[in-house]
């Protein structure tokens, strides 16, 4: 390690501390915008380190080899799972003490009016006919049940790996390639509900059956230009320099581009089914979508978020470029999250139910911004407080010679 890096994880949490006490004096000073900018923020973030959590299980379910090394930032990125899960605390408080019920999801208000105009929440069909699941205490249940589902496995392949680093024992990694099997499995249902509950539920009129497969398109293109970035910078400063190659590089790099691929044919996917059935239950999402600022918003999403990538990745010589891959994934992480605030935003209706427009007030934007830096500080916070903890590398893994010597 070069002598001249010294990580200093206390800086990530004061910058995070920093950003969520702006998004503590925005619940008071503007307290609708304050608290969907944190939602939408708390997703952004909890998003990286779920597909984090993707890109460790993928890598023990196929047993790669080439991956071991990237492997291990992943695991250094879980470890904010936990901290997150905490974080999603403030939006229960908002919801019960707040004085409005429904300031984020509307249908916990069963006195509001509902969407239409047409009588209240209580009485609507369309939510009747989703109790079963739009019950509120199941919604915190299901938060918890998550976030919990998610942590232990952060927690389980953490201390396989780094149990390895002692031991060299190949206990650990069937123990991991067990734990993948069955966590791809849980942690697909639970990141699916997640959408369906902080996401979709927003309103909860609309309904696809495309949404968790898109949350899971976006959140590991979001892990993965993460993942880039953080590779790009060890190299960079010298904890990875002459460990993690080019070719390393290119197939992370081939990972996003293929992810980019998905999400577009996901999203597209879930555009011409409501199109094409044309049901008014369906078409109003997109319909909302379409009015003022959100229309070049959308463009800008289909040519800046899917087509420039594909262009752009489809050269061999850039993705094997580290400063042309950091500008990508710096790319691709503003249009993620330009992203979320498109699925979710629209979704806040004023009182003649015309959808929120993302600049119609500029001073919005300082509470767009805390809520992304204040979860953002602590998923940085955790990853270098566990960097500083364990090995560069996994220096026992079975594989670590095979992904060391990974040039062809």
């Amino acid at each position: 390690m070069s002598a001249d890096f010294s990580p200093n994880p206390k800086k990530w949490l004061l910058i995070g501390a920093a950003g969520l006490a702006v998004s503590l004096i925005g619940f008071f000073v503007d307290t609708q915008i304050a608290a969907w900018s944190y939602l939408i923020g708390l997703i952004f973030i909890t998003s990286i380190a779920v597909g984090m959590l993707f890109l460790v299980m993928i890598h023990h379910i196929f047993d790669a080899q080439w991956s071991v090394i990237a492997r291990r930032q992943a695991e250094h990125y879980i470890s904010a799972l936990p901290y997150l899960g905490i974080l999603f605390v403030p939006l229960f408080a908002l919801t019960y003490l707040g004085g409005d019920q429904g300031i984020l999801w509307l249908w916990m208000d069963q006195g509001a009016l509902a969407p239409g105009g047409h009588g209240t929440v209580a009485t609507d069909i369309l939510y009747q006919k989703k109790t079963w699941w739009l019950s509120e205490t199941f919604f915190w249940v299901r938060a918890a049940f998550c976030f919990s589902v998610w942590s232990y496995f952060a927690w389980a392949f953490r201390r396989n790996s780094f149990a390895q680093d002692e031991d060299g024992e190949a206990k650990h990694t069937f123990s991991s390639r067990k734990h993948a099997a069955i966590g791809l499995i849980l942690v697909a249902f639970t990141w699916t509900a997640a959408a369906f509950d902080w996401i979709m539920s927003l309103e909860y009129h609309w309904y696809s059956t495309m949404f968790g497969v898109w949350i899971f398109a976006s959140a590991m293109r979001a892990s993965l230009a993460v993942m880039l970035l953080t590779c790009a910078h060890l190299v960079a400063k010298g904890p990875l320099k002459g460990i993690f190659n080019t070719k390393h590089l290119h197939d992370v790099a081939t990972l996003a581009f293929a992810f980019t691929v998905f999400w577009a044919y996901i999203t597209f996917s879930q555009y011409f089914l409501i199109w094409n059935a044309n049901l008014p239950e369906e078409t109003f999402w997109y319909n909302d979508r379409e009015e003022g600022l959100w229309w070049p918003i959308s463009m800008m999403l289909i040519f800046g978020y899917f087509l420039f990538p594909f262009l752009y990745m489809l050269q061999f010589p850039l993705k094997v470029n580290y400063k042309s891959m950091t500008f990508m994934a710096c790319w691709l992480l503003s249009m993620n999250l330009l992203d979320g605030y498109f699925n979710i935003l629209p979704s806040l209706k004023d009182a003649d139910g015309m959808s929120f427009q993302l600049f119609s007030d500029w001073t919005n934007i300082i509470w767009y911004i805390s809520g992304v830096v204040g979860a953002g500080g602590i998923l940085l916070w955790a990853y270098w407080t566990s960097f500083l903890k364990t090995k560069i590398i996994p220096i026992r893994d079975p594989r670590i010679q095979e992904c060391l010597n990974h040039n062809h």
